[in-house]
């Protein structure tokens, strides 16, 4: 499956050795052991903090007068974030009455106070619930009430649409309050509500205690609640523990590691006179992206963190330049903006895209526009970011909420002989290729599961949904289609779910959406529309940038499927479609474009176009 061919310097057995070797890793982060969590022996990272509380803390001294939020006119250094931190979790116990183990809730813009808010939750052990902020109504009040939050922190935009139902929210929820976070950009005051400014403004206690009454909480204590995008139903909350939660953020560690150790070379230490990285965090913070890998790995490695207060290419820009950061991202709509943005030539360091397909074409694009740009690909529901700045690697990460982001990575010259591979298992993770109840060989197709101890806890108070993707040996089903080669090296072929079948062969949209990717096309789903006779058949929606749209026509895509594809695999339609929806991970909700070229199929009285 190797796409160039190349002779590293060092086994992959050999890199592993070194790799989670002592001395290798800051802290000895990736030296392992092995312990036996809820029955089963696990492969963990010996020298992880036990609790979020602790890598704050750690992170917070650390690196106490380091520049840590932007936001518009704020601007925050890590201490001044401790201190903020450290009084919000005083005001949430004093207050409201938030233990360890309660749950407070945030449904929020990414605004400094979301942060803060976040760090506060875990100085107290409490449980951070990350609503999505975008959800209708009726998902939104199904997160807040099933989590029962103690403390509910809204923006005022949210604080708008809850106003009616507030009474009854709290009720049933059984919280003892409601915030209103940045109130003053709404019209600041709401019934059941208490704007977060005056509650701080009038506490009259001591934060210092807070650091003095230790809450003792352990890897195996409840963390954090992130909701599933609830794209066939209401969101499920996703449940993790201070071990699951935090080993995302040693895993994000692992790629250009493993890179620079394949190549012969040594890993360079942290040196206290490298420069300060800067990054822009756009995608949401209740989003794994956003929370479990971006934010986490930007504090692990001391770097400033930028927020906006929605995406806007041309801010974005001017934002980057003006900050001098150097590393950003989100989903793929948000890259190509920035390729065709002023920023283009910019020396990012490293630009992230996941949540989507079609990598081959957008990876082009983006060593075209940033030549010095190291591109971090992440396929399906993945996460990443950066954390030093080292030489620039071409890169792609695998995973998804359930198991708190990443579960693979490659990088370098791996990644270079197999740019369609998401790359090795983290140290800690098995992966298996399961079809029919059987372990699949190399090279055998079939779904992806995946084990460790970043796998979640279960979906929150629904055992039922838990029972059905995580076994009782503690496998998590991914729902993707995958292979594992002879190396341990994994292809993500397809959710299991998109798989289209023709006349008995088994197509995956991944490859036709790759197929179809030419200058000035930014999304395509692939989609099945139905067939009498071969029961389905391959039709596909493309989103064309504006500049493009007299240029990219359903014929000459077509025509460029043919050159790239079996006939069998060519769709027989092209539906434009100018705004693809997406979820807040940044996934192409299919279901409604399914619709809409089942729609169109229908009155073209289903006829390919060539009979058309």
């Amino acid at each position: 499956m190797s796409s160039i061919q190349w002779v590293p310097k060092r086994t992959l057995a050999e890199v592993e050795a070194l790799l989670t070797a002592p001395g290798q890793s800051p802290g000895d982060l990736l030296v392992l052991e092995t312990r036996v969590i809820d029955g089963r022996v696990q492969r963990v990272y010996k020298n992880q903090w036990p609790s979020v509380r602790e890598f704050w803390l750690g992170a917070s001294k650390l690196y106490a007068e380091r520049p840590y939020l932007v936001f518009e006119t704020q601007r925050y250094t890590y201490n001044e974030v401790l201190l903020r931190s450290l009084k919000s979790a005083a005001i949430f116990r004093d207050v409201y009455g938030v233990r360890k183990g309660d749950r407070v809730g945030i449904c929020s813009r990414n605004y400094p106070e979301y942060t803060i808010s976040f760090w506060a939750c875990h100085l107290l052990g409490a449980v951070a619930v990350l609503i999505n902020a975008w959800l209708p109504m009726t998902p939104l009040i199904h997160c807040l009430t099933i989590t029962e939050c103690k403390l509910i922190m809204l923006d005022s935009e949210r604080a708008d649409r809850l106003e009616p139902e507030i009474k009854k929210l709290t009720k049933v929820s059984r919280a003892t309050g409601v915030v209103v976070l940045e109130s003053h950009e709404g019209k600041g005051h709401w019934k059941g509500m208490q704007p977060w400014e005056t509650v701080v403004k009038n506490y009259k206690g001591d934060p210092s205690t807070i650091l003095q009454n230790d809450p003792k909480i352990v890897h195996e204590d409840d963390c954090l609640i992130v909701f599933t995008s609830g794209t066939t139903g209401l969101p499920k909350g996703v449940l993790s523990t201070q071990r699951q939660f935090l080993t995302n953020a040693i895993n994000t560690m692992v790629g250009r590691r493993r890179a620079l150790l394949r190549r012969g070379e040594d890993i360079p230490p942290p040196s206290p006179d490298e420069p300060q990285t800067g990054i822009l965090i756009s995608v949401p913070f209740f989003h794994v992206t956003g929370t479990t890998s971006q934010l986490m790995s930007a504090t692990l490695g001391g770097a400033k963190v930028a927020l906006l207060r929605k995406w806007n290419p041309t801010q974005a820009a001017r934002l980057i330049r003006q900050e001098n950061l150097t590393v950003t991202g989100g989903v793929p709509s948000m890259s190509i903006d920035l390729i065709e943005s002023e920023l283009k030539g910019y020396p990012l360091e490293m630009l992230t895209h996941g949540g989507a397909v079609a990598a081959a074409a957008l990876t082009s694009r983006a060593r075209a526009a940033f030549p010095n740009t190291m591109l971090w690909v992440l396929p399906k529901s993945s996460s990443t970011s950066c954390l030093f700045n080292w030489k620039p690697y071409r890169s792609q990460g695998y995973g998804m909420t359930e198991c708190n982001s990443i579960a693979a990575s490659i990088a370098g010259d791996d990644y270079d002989a197999r740019p369609t591979s998401t790359g090795l298992a983290s140290p800690v993770t098995d992966l298996l290729i399961m079809k029919d109840g059987k372990a699949m060989p190399p090279g055998e197709t079939g779904e992806v599961w995946i084990r460790g101890p970043n796998v979640m806890k279960g979906y929150w108070r629904d055992q039922a949904a838990t029972d059905k993707v995580v076994t009782k040996d503690g496998w998590l089903k991914s729902g993707d289609i995958g292979v594992l080669d002879e190396e341990g090296f994994l292809y993500i072929k397809d959710r299991i779910k998109d798989i289209i079948i023709r006349g008995g062969e088994n197509i995956d949209s991944t490859s036709v959406e790759n197929a179809l990717f030419m200058e000035g096309v930014m999304e395509v789903a692939a989609v099945a529309v139905p067939d009498e006779k071969l029961g389905e058949l391959v039709a596909a929606v493309v989103s064309v940038h504006e500049a493009h749209r007299n240029k990219v026509t359903e014929k000459a895509l077509i025509a460029l499927a043919r050159t790239r594809l079996p006939g069998y695999a060519v769709p027989v339609m092209i539906v434009f479609h100018p705004d693809f929806p997406h979820n807040p991970a940044g996934k192409i909700l299919k279901g409604d474009l399914r619709t809409l070229a089942r729609r169109e199929w229908e009155k073209r009285g289903r006829q390919p176009i060539a009979k058309l």
